[in-house]
């Protein structure tokens, strides 16, 4: 991730209110609206996802130091962009754009319990159950105490448990008894001796 007072287009160490009042100009200047049929829509879009990065960096996750010594900082955000960019990711998956938020965490080096989550959710959303609980089960393994991880994977055990018993009421993947098989036997060879001949010698 680059250093999201550079994206924001504003000195390091500025002011909460200097952040959110580039954040709302780079976010009107990048709008989709903006870009209706037009061939930029694409890079704008990136764009508008690259501030929408920086300003939850900043902002929501409370890392600007505002009027502080600034030294260094750009190497601070290479080493953490990883892990900031989850936040965004999450909120990609929650508002339905699953596209965006698995390109994201794709370009993501960091693969912690939390990548493994968030890949797991991904691939619930896009109707990949293998893949999913994989994903779960390594974010557990991981770490064992978190209860968001531990209550995804409880979540998705329950359902396929619910799914296999339903299948069973149903009389999927059960096999007919002996009684029933003999009681066919039976009557297909009755049929046959009504019609002339003998489907079993001893009978």
């Amino acid at each position: 991730m680059r250093n999201p007072y550079e994206v924001l287009e504003i000195k390091e160490g500025a002011s909460e209110e200097e952040i959110k009042k580039a954040y709302r100009e780079q976010v009107k200047k990048y709008h989709p609206d903006q870009y209706q049929d037009n061939p930029l829509s694409k890079l704008a879009e990136e764009k508008l996802r690259e501030v929408n990065e920086a300003y939850e960096a900043l902002i929501k996750n409370g890392n600007y130091k505002s009027g502080g010594d600034s030294s260094g900082a750009h190497n601070q955000w290479e080493s953490q962009g990883d892990v900031d960019v989850f936040s965004q990711v999450k909120i990609n998956i929650n508002n339905g754009n699953i596209a965006a938020a698995e390109d994201m965490l794709n370009r993501s080096n960091a693969r912690t319990a939390q990548w493994y989550y968030l890949k797991g959710l991904i691939f619930l959303r896009k109707g990949w159950y293998d893949e999913a609980y994989t994903h779960m089960q390594a974010a557990v393994k991981m770490e064992p105490g978190n209860y968001e991880y531990r209550n995804a994977l409880n979540n998705m055990n329950n359902s396929n448990n619910s799914y296999r018993g339903n299948a069973s009421n149903r009389g999927f993947n059960r096999g007919p008894d002996l009684c029933t098989m003999c009681q066919c036997l039976w009557c297909s060879d009755s049929c046959c001796e009504c019609a002339g001949g003998d489907l079993i010698n001893c009978c």
